[in-house]
């Protein structure tokens, strides 16, 4: 377990922690009436009713988390978030500390922690998806924590008081478990951390054995199939997934305890190893791809358009360019897969990009990137995190005292 103390929590340029809570509730009011303003509504309102149960029912926390996610988070169509357009616009301007308040607000911290002790009107949280200690205040005052014990769980978000302590606030709603859940929040920890590994981005030490623990599974992928990258059909592609965790299983039985302990990697449960996303397996192929920066990726009928980089002859045949025009429109699918077919087939990837965008002078070597960039814009600015997880030393202890 590691702490986030590296500063002096207690305040920040002189001024104290209190002010900076009390400034930063006052903040934080303008900027959610900002956001549910009436020039927001229409793309709020949209977050508001996707967020809703089959029944159109939404409750308070959820709609509170939505709307503190689209304050601070949301992307607008000029490419900044509503924090970062109220800072510019608001009237008067806001001093330099007030602007670096706010724009630290964008740093938030997504965890299921665990309750560790009280000092004053600050919890102390360690959450169990990074492993790190948080200071945490609320910009409603030490009441809020008055409900909770050591040694309870709470899931929620945090935002820092401002860049220049190490302390903390709750951001939006949190929820209160007993320790009795025990279970049920180890279980939401893995899942999340499953989901979304850049969850470890705060933890240098974890981020680390992540990246190692990747390239080890990358270089066994190698050596099963002979490259990072194989086109199959799509139960044969699924067998290889499989045949690659159970070696990895098998590997990771040779661990002594302690070790495996530390490196334990969340993952597939044994029932779901190897299994493909239901929509791939009725795809003409699928390519299976072990990057050493993005990880395991799936692409479905890759081997279609390896053809048409292949032989550029067959963009006369539409349904491979509609098929190349989803990838690069698909804002799920990351740039490798392009990035991929042009490194296959560097001599076609002209021919075939300028008989997709109507673009006779285009070049792939002086305006591939740009394309990529327009198109592809949150995976080519987002920063490069492993896409396996690894369990810290407090969720490996609860997930092992569950069982």
């Amino acid at each position: 377990m590691q702490s986030t103390a590296a500063v002096d929590p207690t305040s920040a340029g002189g001024i104290s922690i209190d002010d900076l809570i009390a400034r930063a509730a006052d903040l934080k009011g303008e900027l959610l009436a900002f956001a549910q303003s009436p020039r927001f509504a229409r793309r709020l309102d949209a977050l508001l009713v996707e967020a809703a149960d089959h029944r159109g029912y939404l409750d308070e926390g959820t709609a509170v988390l939505v709307i503190d996610h689209f304050a601070l988070q949301y992307r607008l169509p000029d490419g900044r978030t509503v924090v970062e357009r109220f800072v510019a616009q608001r009237r008067p301007r806001l001093c330099d500390d007030e602007q670096q308040m706010m724009l630290g607000w964008r740093d938030i911290v997504e965890g299921c922690f665990e309750v560790r002790r009280f000092d004053g009107d600050a919890v102390e949280l360690h959450n169990l998806l990074d492993d790190l200690v948080y200071r945490v205040y609320s910009n409603m005052g030490g009441r809020v924590f008055a409900r909770l014990r050591t040694g309870m769980f709470v899931v929620g978000r945090l935002v820092p008081v401002h860049p220049a302590t190490d302390a903390w606030l709750v951001s939006g709603h949190f929820a209160a478990f007993a320790k009795s859940a025990r279970r049920q929040i180890v279980q939401v920890a893995v899942h999340e951390l499953t989901a979304h590994p850049e969850l470890l981005r705060r933890n240098p030490a974890l981020l680390r054995r992540a990246w190692q623990i990747q390239a080890e599974h990358r270089t066994d992928f190698i050596a099963q199939v002979g490259s990072d990258l194989v086109v199959l059909p799509p139960h044969r592609a699924q067998e290889t997934l499989r045949e690659h965790y159970r070696r990895r299983r098998k590997a990771a039985a040779g661990l002594d305890g302690k070790a495996a302990k530390r490196a334990a990697a969340t993952g597939p449960t044994p029932a779901d190893l190897g299994r493909l996303p239901e929509e791939l397996l009725s795809a003409d192929s699928v390519a299976v791809v072990y990057d050493e920066v993005e990880g395991l990726n799936y692409y479905r009928d890759f081997g279609r358009l390896d053809a048409l980089f292949a032989d550029p002859t067959l963009a006369a045949d539409r349904t491979s360019l509609a098929q190349l025009r989803g990838y690069l429109n698909d804002e799920s699918v990351s740039p490798l897969a392009i990035r991929r077919l042009v490194q296959r087939h560097p001599d076609g990837a002209d021919p075939v990009f300028r008989a997709l965008l109507g673009k006779p002078g285009f070049c792939w070597s002086r305006d591939g990137e740009k394309l990529l960039y327009r198109h592809k814009k949150p995976f080519v600015d987002r920063e490069p995190v492993p896409s396996i997880s690894v369990v810290g030393e407090r969720l490996a202890d609860l997930l092992r005292t569950t069982r």
